[in-house]
């Protein structure tokens, strides 16, 4: 591998990245995670993608934001896996689908609802996006360990965030809400926008992938009171400190 080509859009060498990478989607909150690595310190960054790097365990890994849906999540995933980083999780929030979940609880998801365009460029939609086995496990023992609370399940993936808030206002109402309805009943414990585009782009480039994310109400998202992602991020950071150490 050339040390010195420059990817593309993330503006990384593979000299700059080792083969472990949390993706959150808010560049806001690489820094914050970077902290909670050893030696942190910021790489680079081009338009919504944002990287520092650190350490855990004598391995490098760096926290790169992914930006908002599956096409910049697609772009950061594939240009991580050629770089060499066969590890990744995504960290990230969401709204809360099943009733009884509470504000701020975790989801560590298993797979993903294929509610989008991006992976369809990939595989025939009836192909899961399945999370691997070693990450969603890895963030259930940091969740314990941590007593944060969590679930477990798939998430529901999506292009279009006003389509799921404000459904109602769109031509396709009726529609919209039959199938979040389905998605619901059918066990989806929360309504995001990257999971499956990384999860099905990782199957496809034979790199490992899951994802944590904090779920919060949309009462909470409306007022302005969602809770710390503190926990969110603290489990993340701890999962991968599990993956490098087995």
């Amino acid at each position: 591998m050339n040390s010195d080509k420059l990817a593309h859009h993330l503006h990384l060498r593979a000299r700059d990245v080792g083969r472990y990478a949390l993706l959150p989607s808010n560049p806001d909150q690489v820094a914050s995670i970077a902290a909670l690595l050893d030696e942190p310190e910021f790489v680079a960054r081009n338009r919504e993608f944002e990287t520092w790097r650190g350490t855990a365990g004598g391995e490098t890994v760096v926290v790169t934001s992914t930006g908002v849906g599956g096409p910049s999540t697609a772009l950061a995933v594939e240009e991580l896996a050629a770089l060499g980083v066969d590890t990744m999780i995504r960290v990230g929030v969401s709204g809360s689908m099943q009733p009884g979940t509470a504000n701020g609880e975790l989801a560590v998801l298993t797979g993903a609802i294929r509610d989008e365009g991006t992976t369809r460029q990939y595989l025939p939609v009836e192909f899961p996006a399945i999370a691997d086995i070693d990450v969603v496990l890895a963030l259930r023992e940091a969740a314990d360990r941590a007593g944060v609370p969590y679930r477990c399940g798939p998430a529901h993936t999506k292009d279009s965030y006003y389509g799921e808030t404000e459904p109602d206002r769109m031509p396709l109402a009726a529609s919209l809400t039959e199938r979040f309805e389905a998605w619901r009943r059918g066990g989806a414990i929360c309504s995001e926008m990257e999971t499956a585009a990384m999860l099905i782009v990782g199957t496809v480039l034979n790199v490992r992938t899951g994802s944590v994310v904090m779920m919060w109400s949309q009462d909470a998202i409306d007022t302005g009171t969602a809770p710390s992602t503190d926990p969110l991020l603290a489990t993340a950071v701890d999962a991968m400190r599990r993956i490098i150490a087995t």
